[in-house]
């Protein structure tokens, strides 16, 4: 019997980089349901079936990686990368886990593309109408959990309120920081309860390295966009801040990113709502939808420099502060100040996304009577029937193709 066996608590030995990102892959492959389904896909993977490490060890993973932003799943997923293989381990659970949906939505920029007028074809109409079921969705979601209460609840009506009067990206980071705020002084709560240690072990230089790093870049981008007046630097700048605010999870992502990119013309509405669409079709991160957005600019880098660019700068900051946080997450996590200040900015997320699901969602996405019965019964599919988002969209598209 190895060690392993007689004691499931003990750590594998390190892995190699070739065994992470095949592992990734496969899961960048199949991964399809949205964040909480990829967390439970993980959880198979690693805990069950390779016993990459405990059920306690991962539980702290997934707490950490919902605590700060960016997207959670890929977040756990450069963690687990991190704790196998070190920082090249890192980079390979990211690129494995985001290089399957990556491809195929920079493969479906093209094609819209090629196509000509996005807003004359039928499928894209119903890509757009699904978007609205599936963002209307999340929103419920995401309200139940993070604004249960009178409190939170009127923290995500505040924020709705503010964004819809006032829809511009730097309005929504203010929202955000008041969020905060808001919590810090309303809900106060207990600490958390010990959970163990990540197990996770990455040297305090290295952690303040990349939370200097993620400093610099956020603040420093928009200073080099302004003076270099570079294509390159300025769409580096808008997702690299995307990428740093977003809490709640990659739905949350849509309203930043429509907020930049549609009212400057730097992608066309109904171009970024198909893609949006899309998105919720393919397997792994609904941040590649980057990508899509990347190949799809009509100013500056566009096509696959584009959607590098896009990519590498929005998955950078969770980079950055997954490996930053690590050695300080045991201590951070207890303090009362902090889950009440991230309670607050959870709350004003949900506002956040349900202005968004007024506009651009609602406003470009229902055109007619036709697209509305089609969102609603996308939304009834998923509601009453639990059909998985990728499907539901699938099945939009095909019948905007036939009768829109």
């Amino acid at each position: 019997m190895s060690t392993r066996e007689r004691d499931p608590s003990l750590p594998l030995p390190p892995g190699t980089v070739r065994e992470v990102f095949g592992a990734f892959l496969l899961l960048g492959l199949t991964s399809f349901g949205g964040p909480v389904a990829h967390l439970g896909y993980f959880r198979e993977a690693f805990v069950e079936r390779r016993r990459w490490l405990t059920d306690a060890a991962y539980a702290d993973v997934v707490a950490l990686c919902q605590f700060l932003p960016g997207p959670a799943s890929s977040q756990v997923g450069m963690a687990l990368g991190l704790q196998r293989a070190g920082l090249p381990g890192l980079i390979a659970a990211w690129v494995g886990f985001t290089l399957p949906s990556a491809v195929l939505l920079v493969a479906f920029a093209f094609g819209v593309a090629a196509l000509g007028d996005a807003a004359g074809t039928g499928w894209i109409a119903g890509l757009k109408a699904a978007a609205v079921a599936v963002v209307a969705h999340a929103v419920i979601a995401m309200a139940r959990t993070l604004a249960p209460d009178a409190r939170r609840a009127g923290l995500a009506a505040a924020g709705a309120v503010v964004v819809l009067l006032a829809p511009h990206p730097g309005v929504q980071v203010a929202v955000i920081v008041a969020g905060a705020l808001a919590g810090l002084a309303l809900m106060r709560g207990p600490a958390a309860p010990d959970a163990g240690t990540l197990g996770v072990h990455v040297s305090r230089p290295v952690a303040v390295g990349a939370l200097a790093l993620f400093a610099v870049l956020l603040a420093g981008l928009p200073i080099a966009a302004a003076v270099t007046g570079n294509g390159a630097v300025a769409l580096a700048e808008t997702f690299y801040r995307a990428g740093s605010l977003v809490f709640g999870g990659g739905h949350v992502v849509l309203p930043l990113l429509e907020a930049d990119m549609v009212p400057t013309s730097l992608v066309d509405r109904d171009a970024f709502l198909a893609g949006y669409g899309a998105a919720q079709a393919v397997p792994g991160p609904l941040f590649t939808f980057a990508g899509f957005l990347g190949a799809s600019t009509t100013t500056g880098p566009t096509g696959l420099l584009g959607a590098g660019i896009a990519l590498l700068a929005i998955f950078l900051p969770a980079a950055l502060l997954t490996v930053g946080v690590l050695p300080f997450w045991d201590r951070l996590r207890q303090a009362p100040k902090a889950r009440a200040a991230l309670a607050g900015v959870n709350a004003v997320v949900v506002g956040i996304l349900g202005a968004a699901l007024y506009d651009p969602v609602f406003t470009a996405g229902i055109t007619s009577a036709a697209t509305m019965a089609l969102a609603v019964a996308v939304f009834a599919a998923q509601r009453v029937f639990s059909l998985p988002a990728w499907a539901a969209v699938l099945g939009a598209g095909l019948v905007g193709w036939v009768f829109l």
